[in-house]
């Protein structure tokens, strides 16, 4: 094995092990974890040696002398129903109280809304335990949203249940207040002094973290990995109408229970809120950033824990200067997330974590990782991390000697990018992904927590971790890119979602603007594709803002009474050749029917899952869902292909069998055949013009 790219978790009392590994998987840097420290043998074993560092937690004797500094959140209850003239609500019903404890000093903050009206009262009072609201509107609805501490902090929270850890439950710090900010550049400083022999500096990450809200039973109530509910105290409220003229109150973080998800299209108020946050943060990790490189060590920072304020593709995060982004890599969406970050280096953390909720008696670790490194190794041929890595205890790990067997062939193929690979085949156009957000939620559609998704997600997914492997260059914009005239950089525009999210655009579709601007550019020849409820804002008589371009329109009960044309499907097309047996849609959608010369190519229930549309010199494709697979995103190659109008550029490298791909790197004189399943396989390859038949086994990565 080459020795390089590789960080490997270290842990005390497996020295002998680790001096293995560093020859059996080319281990050249080693790093501690939560829970465990490095020995001073690991240290000298002439490996790079990363330190995690947290600046906001394991200060607890600080944090008690100064509870003031203490993080808090906006939490928000569950509706109640008063059914008498007074209601009585326990504000901590239905959260963990050993994670929330009442800041009852900032009640001036407090809200109680009539949901019912959704107007504000303040005929209340808190007994401690109840906000008790008198005067109630009978049979009106209530809730209470209020400033709490974060008692114990929410990753070591995690860790501390996962693990079974009885350790004392670590304090939070916020470092907005001014002593809090001195205090922690001072222990970051000694920390630094502290630490001669440590090369990188691993923050995890820097000051607040994604919302993780538990509820009353200890288990996840509400994540949202986006968050920025833990920015929120009465202090920053305050900073924050100095700045920007305006307060804010506890319903514009809380948000009707929402938290503001990134599912919503932003408000204005939130918008300036995640800016006022992310200016502070970038600031003060510039300074911490500052500091390591004053004491001659690298800066990394971790995409994930308190990550909120770091937007890696927003405006301020450059100004922080770090030498590398390391992220947990746990599909090809989340490693495209990591490695399209504009930073020096990126470093990918494969799961799954060596934790014992994987790494167990009768577990199976191999099973759990095979398909995940199958993803991300798609999007690595895209864009590689510089390096890969693991987290948790290794310990865990070495019990099972086929795991140990599988990650030396992960380690392998990762490094074989590199060494064979290099500036990979795109094709002659770019695609677009339209949404609200546009760039500052790059490769973060539809994400929930971290490689993870609820209910309708997976049908829109599927459609990025396609993408994540394919030969385009993929930029996301937003509507005012659309306005600015940046359509005519793109061969095809992709646009999807639910009706009213800010991945379809909600409300974004009223603008007559967007919608005049994309309908001149695909009748001059751009494609378009639709998945779900594309260009969905009820108006003037039409769901589908966009329904004459897509070629299809959505009953939504208002002209039930006219009658729709009988749909007959015919897969006789381009998009379809590979399409065998029935096409997963995921949950799908219903009563979508074609308009015009709509070229429905399958059909549900009498409902178009799958059209192709002219219009103009362009074409348009409409999919009612499309979770990942690898027929799926075959199907979704060549109906991109389509729609920008270059079918006969496709096969310029290309692989018969949809569960195999080619990976091109003209420049290295190489082609990379890839089998994504855990099954041999047999497939007919094309390379610029010649072709040749492959036997791959399972999982393999075939570079001729």
């Amino acid at each position: 094995m080459i020795k390089g790219r590789f960080t490997l978790p270290g842990e005390t009392g497996m020295e002998e092990e680790i001096k293995k590994l560093v020859d059996l998987w080319g281990v050249d840097a080693i790093r501690d974890s939560d829970g465990t420290q490095l020995s001073q043998e690991l240290i000298d074993m002439g490996l790079t040696v990363y330190s995690t560092l947290c600046l906001v937690r394991a200060d607890n004797e600080w944090v008690k002398r100064n509870p003031d500094c203490t993080q808090q959140i906006v939490l928000m209850t569950e509706e109640y129903t008063a059914k008498d003239s007074e209601l009585s609500i326990d504000i901590m019903a239905t959260f963990f109280a050993d994670q929330f404890k009442p800041n009852t000093d900032a009640r001036d903050y407090w809200q109680v809304i009539d949901r019912t009206t959704g107007s504000e009262t303040r005929d209340w009072e808190y007994d401690g335990k109840n906000v008790i609201i008198r005067n109630a509107e009978k049979y009106h609805s209530y809730t209470v949203s209020f400033f709490a501490y974060q008692i114990w902090e929410p990753v070591s929270m995690y860790n501390h249940i996962t693990n079974n850890w009885t350790t004392e439950h670590e304090l939070t710090v916020d470092p907005r207040q001014p002593k809090a900010r001195a205090h922690i550049l001072d222990r970051l400083e000694k920390w630094l002094t502290a630490h001669p022999k440590t090369d990188v500096v691993r923050f995890t990450t820097f000051f607040y973290c994604f919302d993780l809200i538990y509820n009353q039973y200890g288990k996840e109530k509400m994540v949202n990995w986006f968050g920025y509910a833990s920015c929120a105290s009465p202090y920053a409220f305050k900073e924050f109408e100095k700045e920007y003229g305006y307060a804010l109150s506890a319903e514009d973080i809380a948000d009707n229970n929402r938290y503001n998800t990134p599912f919503k299209n932003p408000s204005k108020k939130y918008l300036d809120w995640i800016d006022f946050n992310s200016r502070f943060v970038s600031q003060l990790a510039k300074e911490c950033v500052d500091l390591v490189h004053k004491h001659n060590k690298k800066a990394i920072m971790f995409l994930g824990d308190h990550w909120a304020g770091t937007e890696p593709y927003g405006k301020y995060f450059p100004n922080i200067g770090l030498d590398a982004v390391v992220g947990a890599a746990g599909d090809g969406v989340t490693t495209r997330m990591i490695t399209d970050i504009p930073v020096k280096e990126t470093e990918a953390r494969f799961y799954p974590y060596f934790f014992p909720d994987i790494f167990h008696e009768g577990g199976d670790p191999v099973g759990e990782s095979m398909p995940i490194w199958i993803k991300c190794r798609r999007a690595m041929m895209r864009k590689p991390a510089a390096r890969m890595g693991y987290g948790g205890y290794l310990s865990l790990a070495l019990k099972f000697p086929d795991f140990v067997e599988h990650v030396t062939e992960i380690a392998n193929q990762f490094k074989a990018i590199h060494q064979n690979g290099a500036n990979p085949y795109k094709a002659g156009f770019k695609v677009a992904m339209l949404n609200s957000w546009g760039k500052i939620k790059s490769w973060q559609t539809h994400q929930v927590a971290h490689s993870l998704w609820n209910q309708r997600c997976y049908s829109y997914l599927g459609v990025m971790e396609a993408m994540a492997g394919f030969p385009f260059d993929i930029e996301f914009i937003d509507f005012e890119d659309v306005k600015n005239g940046r359509l005519d950089e793109f061969g095809v525009v992709i646009n999807m979602g639910d009706a009213g999210t800010a991945w379809s655009g909600g409300e974004n579709w009223k603008d007559s603007a967007v919608v005049a601007k994309i309908r001149e550019w695909v009748d001059n020849g751009g494609g378009f594709i639709g998945v779900g409820e594309p260009t969905a804002c009820d108006r003037n008589g039409r769901f589908f803002a966009l329904s004459d371009v897509l070629g299809v329109e959505k009953e939504i009960g208002f002209t039930a009474s006219t009658n729709k044309p009988v749909i007959t499907a015919d897969r006789n097309h381009f998009i379809t050749e590979d399409a065998a047996g029935i096409i997963d849609y995921g949950e799908g959608m219903n009563m979508i029917y074609p308009i015009g010369n709509t070229k429905v190519l399958d059909i549900n229930n009498g409902s178009s899952n799958l059209t192709a549309n002219t219009y103009g010199k362009g074409r348009s494709v409409y999919l009612a869902g499309l979770p990942y697979s690898n027929e799926n995103a075959r199907l979704l190659l060549r109906a991109i292909y389509w729609s920008a109008g270059r079918e006969d550029e496709m096969k310029k490298y290309y692989s018969s069998n949809p569960d195999t791909e080619c990976h091109a790197f003209p420049e290295a004189g190489k082609i990379c055949v890839v089998n994504n399943t855990d099954k041999e396989q047999d497939t007919t390859v094309y390379a610029d013009g010649k072709t040749m038949d492959i036997k791959l086994s399972p999982m393999d990565s075939m570079w001729i």
